[in-house]
């Protein structure tokens, strides 16, 4: 089974991030000098993904325009020699073929996923939650397609939680295959701790077959009364083979102002332009509040 598609859920409205997405998609906030989304498509592409479709609403049309190319901007940056700069500002427009349709109502992530059914068609594909970005040197979703296409599976990429985070998340009723890749049995979606299977949750990476479709067109409203991913994947866990992969890798949520400056942080940490000084800069500010 080749994975070359990849669907990306971005129509989120952002609320735990007010006021800055009350115009500005929480996709596009910058982590260090690219957007958060940048971050997500590169590591599809890294994967072999060579289409992508963005889910959007009305209020993101920035997205488009990002991946777009800028001939005023362009053509400035020729004429001052700035070629570097250049470059870098063409590269995200041929980075990837990149779609998009909009979700016309927030009926949930289920019915997100469900709006990618024609760009799909036939085939297996991914699904890379917008608000999750992964540090890893293996690209977490390469790790996922790999166990997928080795176990002609769907996959769902998982790490454990502590139990009283399990709430906010989906957990999984796992047992192993091999070392870090499971066999998923069941699942639900945002158990309190003593209704969840286990300790692993999914977290924002999967790979599904067409499959899903059908079963998210027919499922009705669950958690918050949206239409639920994981309602759908727990029919298709069920009907059809699906894994659990263990990733290798950090996950960052940055839906949420924590995990959005832990993300920022570490990723500026790693960055060789900018690292060095702000490692010094933490050190220096830190021993100010000693």
């Amino acid at each position: 089974m080749k994975v070359r598609k990849a669907v990306i859920p971005a129509a989120g409205l952002g609320t735990r991030m007010l006021p800055a997405t009350k115009t500005v998609p929480k996709e596009m906030l910058p982590l260090v000098d690219k957007p958060a989304i940048q971050y997500i498509i590169e590591e599809a592409v890294a994967s072999g993904i060579e289409d992508i479709l963005i889910i959007t609403n009305r209020a993101k049309s920035t997205m488009d325009d990002y991946f777009d190319y800028v001939p005023e901007l362009e053509e400035s940056l020729s004429r001052a020699g700035k070629l570097a700069e250049l470059e870098v500002v063409r590269r995200t427009a041929d980075i990837a073929n990149i779609f998009y349709v909009r979700q016309k109502e927030t009926k949930g992530l289920g019915h997100a996923v469900w709006r990618a059914k024609k760009f799909v068609g036939d085939e297996p594909f991914a699904v890379l939650l917008g608000d999750d970005i992964m540090m890893s040197d293996t690209p977490v979703i390469k790790q996922l397609i790999d166990a997928a296409e080795k176990y002609g599976a769907a996959a769902v990429g998982t790490q454990k939680v502590v139990p009283e985070a399990i709430s906010r998340y989906s957990s999984l009723k796992v047992t192993m295959l091999e070392d870090r890749i499971y066999k998923v049995t069941d699942m639900n979606e945002k158990p309190t701790p003593s209704e969840a299977f286990s300790d692993f949750a999914i977290l924002g990476r999967y790979v599904l077959t067409p499959e899903i479709f059908g079963l998210l067109e027919n499922t009705p409203p669950g958690y918050g009364g949206e239409i639920q991913l994981t309602d759908g994947m727990r029919t298709l866990c069920k009907a059809s083979s699906m894994i659990a992969v263990d990733f290798i890798g950090r996950r960052y949520d940055t839906g949420n102002m924590s995990g959005f400056l832990e993300a920022t942080i570490d990723f500026a940490l790693k960055d060789p332009n900018v690292g060095p000084w702000l490692k010094g800069f933490i050190i220096d500010k830190v021993k100010t509040f000693e």
